[in-house]
Formats: structure tokens, sequence, C-alpha cells
């Protein structure tokens, strides 16, 4: 059987002198501007410089930086060289980097100059390291340590001649640790039918593609979609770290038609001065995609208020599941605190804690047969709860739908507060409490109490020049909650903990009220 033809060097082949990646000068970047035949050759050239540093077919590489075209040209080159591309947070500590690094079992780091310091202060602590490619500054000295341009240097420009196993890749996305270490999910194949149902579903087949990175590409929808740009011949906008500011001054540059977001970043951009906001020029956009935490209703007004309709997609999935459900921008009003419905033949089933299958309204845990599922956690005992037949997986989530078939997720399983018996929803709250014109970010969770086991605590943050009136805070809730839902007490902070994807670290709020209680965090 032939190995498939690899996307990029078909686009190289068939629009050599299309721009494949514009890298914007912002946030310490060098400015820059590649085509798809430039790329593939320096894509080539990097695939062949791993391999004659010692690079092995199916074995791991670890790449580590902020957006940048370095970072897009590794992840090609492991797809070239048959690697399993694993993604490590350039915000991570040199503890936690090399807890990453030795768990994946990686043999080669590429690395940004910026971080490259912290893996030499763990080197030692690496041995089945074989190579660490460095690239944009300083080389540390040290044993394997080699400069990107040193390794790419002399090599050829032609296609590697490594046996594919996988069209898309291979890669192995860690967790973003919400509830502890974070782990490895591998996926080693896809299902190109459902992957392009997708691109269907979000109107992002047509000529005049142009994507904008608005997160970091180590987190598994910014990497996702921009990955898939390139397979459709698109151009990619790199912006190397979010700027609300800039990101609306690319979009109109660059007629941007398509985007991935957490809540976080368009909370950062609804929140412009109004000065900036007249600035927006939106109308090449097309499918805006929110996503990594849920989306407040209260949000998704501001977006369709402050930088228009017609465009704005929620999509509901997991780093170990992928995408399971869309919600449409026609939807995303008319269906307030739905995600959407599944797509390309992926199935869901809502569970009760008795077995049973919920009807419509009921909550349960949300189970999912897709082609988009993971092959399973790396190097632990760990996996996904399952039903009889294994194909139905579930992350913890728990939803219903609604009698047209939409989803609705009510909170993490793990987060819910079980308060004198009564099944509470910290999400519901959350939603709520976003609707208050001072508040910028919220977490509800449960906290100790002797007589109901645990009562509803919220920690707000106020955006930014404003102050939040707790007194006039409580009454807002209070108008719009049930009694046993509202909060019974509130605090400001300066900042909420969230990782760089816009996941909400809960645990890290809980762990202050629990760490000398029992309680599963």
């Amino acid at each position: 059987m032939n190995a498939p033809l690899d996307a990029l060097a078909v686009h190289a082949q068939q629009a050599p002198d299309k721009v494949a990646v514009v890298v914007d000068a912002s946030g310490g970047a060098t400015a820059s501007t590649t085509t798809f035949s430039e790329l593939n050759a320096q894509v080539n050239q990097l695939a062949h410089g791993l391999l004659a540093a010692g690079a092995r077919s199916e074995e791991r590489l670890v790449w580590c930086g902020p957006n940048s075209l370095e970072v897009i040209t590794t992840i090609h080159a492991a797809r070239k060289c048959n690697l399993v591309a694993v993604p490590l947070s350039y915000r991570f500590n040199a503890d936690e980097m090399q807890y990453v690094i030795d768990n994946s079992d990686a043999t080669v780091v590429v690395v940004d100059a910026e971080q490259a310091e912290l893996v030499a202060s763990v080197r030692d602590r690496l041995p089945k390291l074989r190579a660490v490619v460095v690239f944009g500054g300083a080389v540390p000295a040290g044993r394997d340590f080699l400069a990107w341009d040193d390794l790419c240097a002399g090599q050829s420009a032609g296609e590697p001649d490594v046996a594919a196993t996988s069209e898309a890749g291979a890669a192995m996305i860690y967790t973003s640790g919400t509830t502890g270490k974070p782990k490895g999910a591998l996926r080693t194949r896809t299902d190109r039918q459902i992957v392009f149902a997708l691109l269907d579903s979000l109107r992002l087949l047509h000529e005049s593609s142009v994507h904008l990175t608005t997160g970091p590409l180590y987190h598994s929808g910014p990497l996702a979609f921009a990955s898939l740009a390139h397979t459709l011949g698109a151009p990619v906008v790199v912006l190397r770290k979010f700027d609300p500011v800039r990101w609306i001054a690319l979009v109109k540059e660059h007629r941007v038609t398509n985007s991935f977001s957490a809540p976080t970043q368009l909370k950062r951009i609804v929140s412009l001065p109004d000065e900036e906001l007249a600035r927006a020029d939106m109308s090449s956009m097309i499918c805006l995609i929110a996503n990594a935490a849920p989306v407040p209703y209260a949000l998704k007004e501001e977006i369709i208020d402050k930088l228009g309709d017609g465009f704005l997609f929620e999509v509901y999935g997991s780093t170990e599941l992928g995408v399971d459900t869309v919600l449409p921008p026609e939807d995303q009003l008319r269906k307030p605190g739905s995600c959407g419905k599944p797509y390309g033949g992926i199935e869901i089933r809502i569970v009760k804690d008795d077995g049973s299958i919920a009807s419509p309204g009921e909550a349960g845990e949300l189970f999912v047969r897709t082609g988009l599922a993971m092959d399973g956690y790396h190097r632990t005992e760990e996996h996904l709860t399952e039903l009889a037949d294994v194909e139905w997986k579930s992350v913890g989530d728990v939803a219903y739908v609604d009698d047209e078939g939409y989803v609705y997720i009510c909170d993490r399983k793990k987060d819910m507060i079980i308060s004198g018996g009564v099944n509470i929803y910290p999400a519901e709250i959350e939603a709520v409490l976003y609707a208050h014109p001072q508040i910028l970010d919220a977490a509800v969770f449960g906290i100790p109490d002797d007589e109901w086991g645990e009562r509803v605590h919220a920690i707000v943050q106020p955006k930014p020049g404003q102050t939040i009136d707790l007194d006039e805070l409580r009454a807002f809730a209070e108008a719009r909650l049930a009694r046993y839902k509202q909060p019974r007490a509130y605090e400001t902070r300066a900042e909420l903990p969230r990782t760089d994807s816009g996941k909400l670290l809960k645990r890290v709020l809980r762990d202050e009220y629990w760490r000398d209680r029992d309680r599963a965090v």
C-alpha cells in the first residue's frame, strides 16, 4: 500500500508561491512571510537534520516555545519523520518541563532559546534524550545541545524517505493538569471523514481561508485548527503571544476568516476601550470558534454586540475525544447554554447514575462514540470511563439534551457540589455571575460545611478599572438563582488561576479550603 501523500508537499507543488505563514512582529517575534514552497523546503531540511541527529521513526519529539515559524516547521517535520509530536508549555518551570519530557519518553527536544536554559538545567535528569535543538537565540553549553541553523545546514530540501503511518501525523498532548499531574493523550490516527464533516460544519471549506493563531499552539484546539489550515492550503497568521489590540489589527490587515479562541481571550477583546473596538473590521470573519472552557451566554451577547453577528461558533470537545458538537452562529442566542449538536456520524448518550439512558431534559454523564478518540493515556493505568461497549467514552462531563438534540453541559462531574444531598452545578451559577457588568471572571465551587457537607462559594475578578460591590452582586444573584444555588459567600481577587488554554484551575482554589479535609479533587 502506498504511503499517503503529504499535504504540505502537495500544496508546495501545486501553489508554490502562495503564502503559508505570516509571522507578526508583536510580542518579540521577528516578522516574516513564508510561501508553501519555502516552508516545505525548510521542513524537509529540519526533518533530515533530526534524522541525522538520531531521531527514529515512531519515537517522541517534544517541542517548546511561543507561536513561531519554527514551531510550525517542527510540527510538520515531526510528521514527515513519523515522530510523535509532543507539545510542551513554554510557561512551565524546569521541573514541570522535566516531568513531561521524561514521562513522554522523548528522545529529541526542539526548543525556543527563551526556554532552552530551563531544559539545560534538568538535562542530567533526562537520560533518554539524544539531542536538544535550539532556535531563535543562544544555545546553552552542554551535552547534545545543537543550533537549529547548524542542524539544517547542508541538509536536503527533498522529501525524507520515511514511511508514514498517519496522514495527519501522530501527537501526544498532555492534559492541562486541572486535577493533578498532566497525562499524555496519545493519538496516532484520525477519521478523515469526520474531520471534513467538521470543516464543513464550521464553513471552513473555501478558497479564501486565512487562519489566525489566537491561543498557544501547544494547546490542542489552537494546534488542531492551525494544522487543519495548512491541510487545506490556507495561510496561517502567527501571533507569538496573544494581544487583543494586535488581534483586531491582524484580522483587518490580513482579512482573516477563521480563528480558535478560549473565552478568556475573547473577554479581553470585547473589554477593550471603545476607541480600540472602533478600529475593528470583522467583515472577513466567517468562523470564530470559542472553546477550551464554557462560553458564558453574556459573553456571546457581548461578542455579537461589539464585533458582529454571523461568525461565532461554539464547539464542545476535549483533548481525548476531539470536537464532538458544533453550535453555529444562528443558534448562539436561540439556544442559550447549549454547545450544539453532534455532526459527521458522532453519537452521544446521556447516562444516569442508575445506568439508564436519560430522556430529554434529564441530566447524566455524557458519553461519546467518535472516530476522533485518542488511542489512550501514555504510561498510566488511567483511562476514560467506558460503557459496556468500549467505543462509548466519557471525560466526566454531566449534560442533558433538549428535544431538538442540542447538548447542554451542566458541569464537570468532579466539579459538582453536593449540598444537603442536592446536586448543584457551578457552571450554571458562574453563567449568572458573568452576566454582571463588572465581572470579568468567576469561579464557583464547594467548600466544607459541617451541616450540609458542602456550601456554595464564589470568587470573582473585576473587569479592568472596575470594582465590585459584593452586596449588590449578592442581590443580583439572588434575583436570578434559586436559593439553594446561591453562593453563601463571595470574595474578589485580582486574577483567577487559569491554564494558558483558558481552563479554570478550581483545584488550586479548592485546595485552600479542603487541604485538611477528605474530598476527591
